[in-house]
Parts: C-alpha cells; structure tokens; sequence
C-alpha cells in the first residue's frame, strides 16, 4: 500500500473515470482461471502463515489459478499504493488501512463490491464495514479490525513480585516501577511515536485529532483534552528507554519484546506472533490483559485498528479478484484469522474462535466500552502520509516542548493536508 510519489488525494484527477474503464473482463466463472496468476498486496504482520496457506490452497483448489502475496512496509505505504493503483497493471487486490479507504474511493481507485458484500458478508457487525462504505457505496470489504493489549512477560512479573494484573492506569503504573526497582528489566517498551495508541488515549479523553470549522476540517491538535491524552502518553513513556523519534515498528516491538527483558509492550495481538517466531521459548510466557484506565469500570481509550480488502479499479482481474474475496473472507478463513492473530470477530458466529485466544478476550472490554477511530473521511489518509506530522507532535512534546506550542508547530501542515482535494 505505499504509495510512492502521489498522495492518494492527489491521484482523483487520474483516476476518476478511469476506474470505471477498468476492464473486469475475465468473467469466465469460478472454474475458468486455470493458469492465471492473482497478485495481492498485504502488509507486514497481516496474513498469518496458516491462514495464507490454507487461503492459497482453497483458491487454486476452487479457480485452477494462483495467488501471490507480495507483502508492504507500512512507511511510506499511502504513496507507493497511490502510485500502484494508477498504472496500468496494477495489484489485483489491496490491502488498505480502516482510515485510509475513503481516499482511495473518492479518488476513483477502487471498484465496487457492493453485490459481493451482500454475498459474504450480511451478518458482519456493521462497526467493522463502516469503513468500507463511502456515500452509500461499498468500496472494499472488512479483512480485520482490533485494538491494543498491554502484552507482559510473566516471568519478569513474577520477578518483581507482581500477581494478578492492573485494573487502574495507577495500578500499572505501579506494576511498571515495582519492576523498574526490583528487576534488570526495563517496565515497559514504548517508542515515542506510537500514534495509534496516542490516537486511542485522546479518544479516552473525548477529544477528536481533526475537527470541523468553517466548513472544512482542520487540526485539533491544541485541543486541552488532546494535550491531557499526550500528558499521559508521556507517563506510560517514562517508564521506556526507547526512542522518542520512533514508531512500533522500527524495530519491531515484537522482536524487541522477544529477547526476553521487556516486562511488557502495548500491542495488537498478532505481535505475539512476532515475538515467538523470534523467541519460541518464550510461549508460556506470555500474557494479555486490557489497557487499564483512570477507573477500575473503563478500561483505557483504544484505537480500533484495521485493515480492508479492495479490488483495483484499473484491474484487469476484477472477477477473479472477487474470487479470491470470497475464499479469503469466508467464515472458515475468518475464524483462522481471529485464532491465529488474535483480532475482533466480525459477525457473532466468530465469537467461539475469539475465545481460543487470549488476546482477543483481552482487547474485548476495551473495544466495548472506550474504542473508536479517525474520522473516516477521504482528506485523513493525507495525514498518515510520511512524514506524520502527529508523530512529529509526539516526539516534540516528549522532547519538553508544551503540547500547545507543538501544535502550534505543525498546525499549519495537517491544515494543508487536511485541505487537498
């Protein structure tokens, strides 16, 4: 999904109408692709190894053709996808981020699914699709969603003589300086520019990133209730020797919990996953439970998270592409996704799947209670676009800076951005 030169706002005037031309041609049937070749873009850490094999055997199994996966680096991925879409070949399916979808549509990129919607997907919680839909018009189709756990190492808990988990942010708090004083460890591995969980924390304090005035968004950024949320984003960051000038996944946090000396990281549950291919010995070690908030009755603000399938609007695959929807978003395959990588069943039928894993039963409470998202609006994804101008704001404010006068500092950027058209 990286989208190289062009802003995915930037593309609409390339790509609207173009889209539509897109030629869909290879309407032979579910049994008539013998041969062909399917290229689905998915990012890093998003399909599990059981799930992309069994999906791949399934589709040659039902179409004769293959899939090949070609998996992206989140930075810089708005651009490299953006660029991508408007070529003449370009990748058959897509995976797109929750907030970043509307963009993609309203630029004429992608084709729609609205009758595939109503093949596979009627008894989808609607919170999932909400952000494949832009004006009434299903664009994409929910892959996953979930938020964030805190995922601690038992045995450094044990080390520090914790039991039980935190019910409070105190309480954790308190937990992360018992283990500060009484182990080697270091508390907690929390890079200064995790804008996700930020964006989780300033939907606790009831505060939105962007907002509307004068008919047109902007930044909200000096927001009181925005600097409350960096406030304590600066507490959980005390207690962390990482970098204030990077994100989650330079390195991979995953990797970084595997060595053995992290009591704990705020983490979606797949990074388990990530950990255990670095660390395998560590498996009974590790555990989940939800972010605590102020109060024992709301857990901390969360960010639901996630990803959507899209069909490329200029695809010369468009049918087969649709074929490939329906095996990797059928109930079987959803329910390996919930149990192998630990995201939010999407239609009731999955609860079952999500209790095999503990990280799911860990985001639950969170997600019920405090989760949300950005606005999904088409101008957001221009925001996300590298560099992050939030993440310049987080690591500007853990570098002393007041919250009012960082925000001052890169106002004027996420307006522009805010406004392109």
């Amino acid at each position: 999904m990286k989208r190289g030169l062009i802003a995915a706002t930037a593309v609409a005037g390339m790509l609207v109408g173009v889209a539509a031309c897109g030629s869909g041609g290879d309407k032979t049937g579910a049994d008539g692709f013998k041969g062909q070749k399917l290229t689905v873009w998915v990012m890093s850490g998003s399909n599990p190894a059981q799930w992309t094999e069994q999906v791949s055997e399934q589709f040659k199994k039902k179409t004769g053709a293959t899939v090949e996966f070609k998996v992206q680096q989140w930075n810089g991925i708005q651009q490299k996808l953006s660029t991508a879409l408007s070529e003449e070949t370009p990748p058959d399916v897509v995976e797109i981020g929750n907030t970043q979808t509307a963009a993609y549509a309203e630029a004429g990129a992608l084709a729609e699914l609205g009758d595939l919607k109503k093949e596979i997907g009627a008894d989808w919680n609607e919170a999932f699709n909400k952000a494949s839909v832009v004006d009434g018009k299903q664009y994409a189709l929910p892959w996953f969603a979930g938020n964030r756990v805190v995922m601690y190492n038992k045995k450094i808990w044990a080390e520090a003589g914790l039991r039980g988990t935190p019910k409070t942010r105190s309480e954790l708090f308190k937990a992360f300086d018992a283990i500060k004083k009484k182990t080697d460890a270091e508390p907690l591995y929390l890079p200064g520019q995790n804008w996700y969980f930020f964006g989780g924390l300033t939907i606790g304090t009831g505060a939105d990133l962007v907002k509307q005035q004068g008919g047109k968004w902007v930044s909200n950024l000096g927001d009181p209730k925005v600097a409350k949320a960096m406030d304590i984003y600066k507490q959980y960051q005390a207690f962390s020797t990482a970098p204030k000038n990077k994100d989650e996944a330079t390195p991979q946090q995953g990797e970084v919990f595997a060595k053995g000396r992290t009591g704990a990281v705020i983490a979606m549950g797949y990074e388990a996953a990530t950990a255990l291919k670095a660390n395998p010995k560590m498996k009974k070690d590790i555990g989940f439970f939800t972010i605590p908030g102020e109060t024992a009755d709301k857990p901390e603000g969360v960010f639901l998270g996630g990803s959507n399938f899209a069909v490329a609007g200029m695809g010369k695959k468009q049918e087969l592409a649709k074929e490939f929807l329906k095996v990797a978003l059928s109930k079987q395959n959803d329910r390996q996704m919930v149990k192998e990588s630990g995201w939010t069943p999407k239609s009731p039928d999955l609860a079952g799947a999500g209790q095999e894993n503990p990280a799911v039963a860990a985001a639950a409470p969170a997600a019920e209670k405090s989760g949300g998202t950005t606005p999904l609006i088409p101008q957001w994804a221009a925001v996300e676009n590298v560099p992050n101008p939030i993440k310049s704001y987080m690591t500007a404010v853990l570098g002393g800076k007041s919250p009012a006068d960082a925000a001052k500092d890169i106002e004027s950027e996420i307006n522009a951005r805010l406004a392109k058209q």
